[in-house]
């Protein structure tokens, strides 16, 4: 499974459903932060947690929408 790919069921698996992009899992703190092209298709929307946000210093990307 390729590593930004949203696996199914995600959408129901944390009590927002949100899913951190960066450690591929749910996660309530998960917030946009940057999109990842593709070769076909629109661009996918990447989300990642606080801690992982913290440990890799990825900022939120306030002001932006999520496609």
């Amino acid at each position: 499974m390729d590593a930004y790919t949203r696996p199914s069921g995600a959408a129901d698996a944390g009590t927002d459903g949100r899913w951190c992009h960066w450690h591929g899992g749910p996660s309530g703190t998960a917030q946009f932060v940057r999109h990842q092209e593709r070769q076909s298709g629109p661009p996918l929307a990447l989300y990642a947690c606080d801690p992982c946000r913290e440990q890799r210093d990825l900022a939120p990307a306030i002001g932006r929408v999520a496609v």
